[in-house]
């Protein structure tokens, strides 16, 4: 009966940490690591961190989106960043629902980032 209640002890800390990885939380964190990319960088002018997203070009392409609509810019990344905070408040509080659909608001704010 002590062992189990050990045990039990044992892996009760890792049960809330999976717990704690929702869906909108990781999602937030994709995009937080898309924002630290060399491409948003060029687009705020800031230096991008060492942890950007491993799929994340090193350059941006040449050219620019087929949809205009899609471009990024520095003023709507910034705004996007403040959703952000926003939505991981929402997740903290267990609003699944508001905190998808304000990170939907942030992607579209974010645009298509090289």
């Amino acid at each position: 009966m002590r062992g189990t209640l050990i045990a039990a002890s044992l892996l009760l800390p890792l049960v809330a940490t999976a717990a704690a990885a929702t869906p909108c939380a990781e999602q937030i964190a994709t995009i937080e690591r898309r924002l630290e990319s060399p491409g948003a960088a060029a687009v705020t002018g800031s230096t991008p961190s060492a942890a950007g997203s491993p799929k994340a070009l090193a350059a941006p392409p040449a050219g620019r989106p087929s949809d205009p609509a899609t471009v990024p810019q520095a003023g709507r990344i910034a705004e996007a960043r403040g959703l952000i905070a926003t939505a991981r408040e929402q997740d903290r509080a267990g609003n699944a629902q508001g905190c998808n659909g304000t990170m939907t608001r942030a992607k579209e704010l974010i645009g298509a980032l090289p």
